[in-house]
């Protein structure tokens, strides 16, 4: 006899852009499992097969890549290799009317908030008994839970609060509730994400509440790792950094994105913070908690970037010597302030003064690893790629930061078990470790 499930046709979600869309994935596929559909994640295409393309709209590369997998999906709907293809995610919530008209093989569009029409639309309920369900599609060792949504900051070149709105705080009590839900079932590292995780609770409790809610979550049994992504430098809350140095299970880690150093930028970009206030800034985070690792994001080639601008913000890196960083070059937005800004600077220079900033910090990376030679080091295994497992401290995040390679052949680990591991050698974004 058919089982229920097997009546209703298989799923397939294709997720696009960062850590935010993973969430929103994982709660989609939570959701529609409830409602008794096989669901799938990026698996390679079968016949009568639905896709949902959740897509990124956040900069030029992004918005062509999430282009080019929906034409590339559109194809096979018209040659009926897939019985119905929907799109949602922020590149839907920005250019909807132009896309429709476009790609008319696309059966439905969504927006970034629109997860109860989609599932309407396939003959599903939103079950709200669920709120917080991840259907995980990142390894079952660690997860990203989103506290807020949406920003209320006005960055010059962020296209973001077009896409995902005002923020909008999650309650204390569902976070804590969805991180032990996750734990339940054998989570042990939660990277805490929003567009901006320090404005956390001053809309709905009218006074910042990050710290609090960070000891919270510190005291759920079982959940070894909190990782903090996407703080936001102007009015940062100190008091967090009291928790962070406190709770053993907080990880001594910030993604704090500062994006320029130089005051003429950081006042075009509407950043509402100064150089000074910057270095102050971090002075105070690495004298409150030594030996903090720091992720940063700088963005090169902004609307009146001088060389000189430029300058400082390499003696800016050079000096302060981050442990992370990446670079954007500037994508010219429209519906942003930025927009209205002349986009003088040609795209060659942008593309030439990133490749300075990484090569940079290529150097500044290997400095800082070659000093952990000798270090033990607790490490969390990944995965196994060919001969060796990887693994990662405490110093850093999935996909964007320094991973340990073990020699597979000489040592048995378990993906998802926590290794002391001495370090043998290191190269620029890399170490190489043996299990003590």
């Amino acid at each position: 006899m058919r089982t229920k499930s097997a009546l209703k046709p298989k799923v397939n979600v294709i997720t696009l852009g960062c850590s935010k869309n993973i969430v929103d994935s994982e709660v989609m596929m939570a959701q529609l499992r409830a409602n008794d559909f096989p669901v799938t994640h990026e698996k390679e295409n079968g016949k009568e097969e639905i896709v949902i393309i959740n897509t990124c709209g956040f900069i030029d590369r992004a918005k062509e890549e999430s282009v080019n997998t929906i034409l590339e999906y559109a194809e096979l709907r018209k040659q009926k290799q897939i019985e119905k293809l929907f799109v949602t995610g922020c590149l839907s919530e920005r250019y909807r009317d132009d896309l429709q008209k476009e790609i008319p093989e696309v059966d439905s569009w969504f927006g970034t908030l629109e997860l109860p029409s989609l599932l309407k639309k396939l003959g599903a309920d939103y079950k709200h008994e669920l709120i917080g369900e991840h259907m995980l599609i990142t390894p079952a060792h660690y997860a990203y839970v989103k506290i807020s949504e949406g920003c209320n900051r006005t960055c010059a070149f962020c296209a973001i609060p077009l896409m995902r709105g005002k923020h909008v705080s999650k309650p204390m009590e569902l976070v804590v509730a969805e991180i032990k839900n996750l734990v339940r079932n054998g989570v042990k590292e939660v990277m805490l994400i929003a567009q901006e995780l320090t404005y956390y609770g001053l809309d709905i409790y009218k006074e910042r509440k990050l710290a609090e809610l960070l000891n919270r979550i510190a005291d759920i049994d079982g959940l070894e790792w909190i990782r903090l992504h996407y703080a936001y430098p102007s009015n940062f809350p100190l008091e967090i950094l009291d928790v962070i140095r406190e709770r053993e299970n907080i990880c001594n880690y910030l993604d704090i994105p500062f994006q320029h150093i130089a005051d003429p930028v950081l006042k075009r970009m509407r950043r509402q913070i100064t150089k000074e206030e910057t270095l102050k800034l971090i002075d105070t985070i690495r004298k409150k908690i030594p030996g903090i690792t720091l992720r940063t994001t700088l963005l090169v080639g902004f609307p009146g970037e001088t060389e000189k601008d430029f300058e400082e913000m390499k003696d800016f890196v050079r000096e302060t010597k981050f442990d992370r960083l990446g670079v954007f070059t500037y994508s010219h937005e429209e519906g942003t302030s930025g927009f209205e800004l002349n986009d003088d600077v040609p795209e060659e220079v942008k593309q030439q003064r990133a490749s300075e900033i990484m090569e940079l910090q290529q150097e500044i990376s290997s400095e800082l690893n070659e000093k952990k030679i000798g270090n033990r080091l607790r490490v969390l295994i990944d995965r196994k790629e060919g001969n060796h497992f990887l693994g990662r401290t405490e110093a850093d995040s999935p996909e964007v930061d320094n991973e340990v390679l073990i020699n597979a052949e000489k040592n048995y680990l378990r993906v998802g078990d926590f290794a002391e591991v001495k370090i043998i050698s290191a190269d620029e974004f890399d170490l190489m470790g043996e299990p003590v």
